[in-house]
């Protein structure tokens, strides 16, 4: 359990706790239905790689505000959970997917599912394996396929170092590069860079090598999506380096989905501007009636 004296301490009206799930425990952040507001759902909200529950941390007071329970976890390996520090197998895409599904039944709801980048990738795969659990799903910085070439190039060297160095030495390498979208990101994210670097070092190399890999060869899977019966939203910045906005474009209208572009944002709009990012996740679910699983 996080103690309110830690970095990663939530933010006003949450609670760090952990979700026990039929495939284990995961750290989460969970922000109740603000009081006073009707309660309208609740989302389950999956954050990129190298990232964590608390990228999040702007987007709770907001949605509650909405009348969201908003539940931000940190998945396999990530961060406050726990994972096998050098075996593979646990943090194949599928395997986080099922996890995803077991934390969507633990919370005992449907959900609104919400990946951003990598996590994005993840929450699709779920919704392929199983759509009953999710009420909707949105993609927040999240492309149809593998990462951009700028982005392969840092994830390999990313990947490579990991082969020969440690945890602390590739952080360090990390602030030397600079903090580029999907490596390093967080530099740009949610507190001091010792809070930064103490998530970095919890992060399980294991669980960084396996999801590196799969972003670089990601398939494009948004035509089996769009066969999937659920509404379907595309958010982003206005511009993004880990997938072009004209990609991300092109994906809504395959998908028929919402598209949300919140100017000031890059690659992390649910950091750089929260507000916006809340209002559009909450308007798109307001517009969802319940029991409702068609497009829109």
């Amino acid at each position: 359990m996080t103690s309110p004296s830690t970095p990663f301490a939530p933010p006003p009206g949450a609670r760090a706790r952990r979700l026990r799930t039929a495939r284990g425990e995961f750290a989460v952040v969970d922000s109740p239905v603000a009081t006073g507001a009707e309660p309208r759902g609740v989302a389950l909200l999956l954050p990129g790689f190298t990232g964590s529950k608390e990228d999040f941390h702007p987007l709770h007071e907001p949605l509650a505000a909405r009348g969201y329970r908003t539940v931000a976890v940190d998945g396999r390996g990530q961060n406050e959970t726990d994972g096998p520090a050098d075996d593979e197998a646990p943090y194949a895409q599928e395997e986080l997917a099922r996890d995803v599904l077991a934390q969507a039944a633990a919370l005992g709801v449907p959900v609104h599912l919400v990946g951003h980048s990598m996590g994005g990738q993840i929450a699709r795969a779920a919704v392929l394996l199983d759509h009953s659990p999710f009420r909707s799903l949105t993609l927040v910085a999240s492309g149809p396929a593998q990462i951009s070439e700028s982005q392969q190039q840092r994830v390999k060297l990313l990947h490579d170092a990991l082969a020969v160095m440690t945890m602390p030495e590739v952080w360090q390498a990390i602030l030397a590069m600079g903090p580029p979208e999907e490596v390093g990101g967080p530099a740009r994210g949610f507190g001091e860079l010792a809070a930064l670097r103490m998530r970095w070092l919890n992060h399980k190399p294991a669980q960084l090598l396996v999801t590196g890999r799969q972003l670089l060869v990601e398939p494009n899977r948004v035509a089996e999506l769009a066969a999937v019966p659920l509404p379907f939203h595309v958010l982003s910045g206005a511009r993004d380096d880990t997938w072009p906005v004209t990609v991300l474009d092109d994906m809504a209208v395959a998908l028929g989905a919402r598209r949300t572009v919140v100017p000031g944002a890059e690659h992390s709009p649910n950091l750089d501007q929260p507000l916006p990012t809340a209002h559009a996740l909450a308007d798109f679910w307001d517009d969802i009636p319940n029991g409702d699983s068609r497009h829109h």
